[in-house]
């Protein structure tokens, strides 16, 4: 089932973010799909703020970014870069107790996990967007159903 989000600003998308954060778990991945600009980092900031991370900004370059000052660790990936055969390891840090969020997620949907969260981010004009979660496996359904 999937599962609804309106955000009618950027607040709107932190407090989701905080919120689906409360329910977070060792192992946890969100994937994170949509356009430049539809507001998959402002969820990643609003995650991270909520485990006590701050300074979070895309990886685009360097593909992963790790941070270990919060609650668990983090591993912050931005894949739009990652050529179809290049192995950055992105599977070791699936077995890590810490959580990933991967932006641009669809890109190398055969090396996701079969448990995960799919966020899927609209854009419907400048300030609002709908966010579609796409739980993957009975943890991410309870937390849908925990958050939405």
């Amino acid at each position: 089932m999937d599962y609804k989000f309106t955000s009618r600003c950027v607040e709107d998308t932190l407090t989701l973010a905080e919120n689906v954060e409360s329910e977070k778990f060792p192992g946890m991945v969100i994937c994170l799909n949509g356009d430049l600009g539809s507001g998959k980092t402002v969820f990643v900031k609003g995650f991270a703020a909520s485990m006590g991370i701050d300074n979070i900004t895309s990886p685009t370059f360097t593909i992963v970014k790790e941070y270990m000052s919060g609650e668990l660790p983090m591993y912050h990936m931005d894949v739009y870069r990652i050529l179809d055969n290049e192995d950055f390891g992105v599977e070791d840090y699936f077995n890590k107790d810490g959580i990933c969020m991967i932006e641009w997620a669809e890109l190398i949907l055969d090396r996701l996990p079969e448990e995960r969260l799919d966020i899927n981010f609209k854009i419907v004009d400048e300030n609002t967007r709908i966010l579609v979660f796409v739980p993957h496996g009975e943890r991410y359904e309870e937390l849908c159903n925990a958050v939405l």
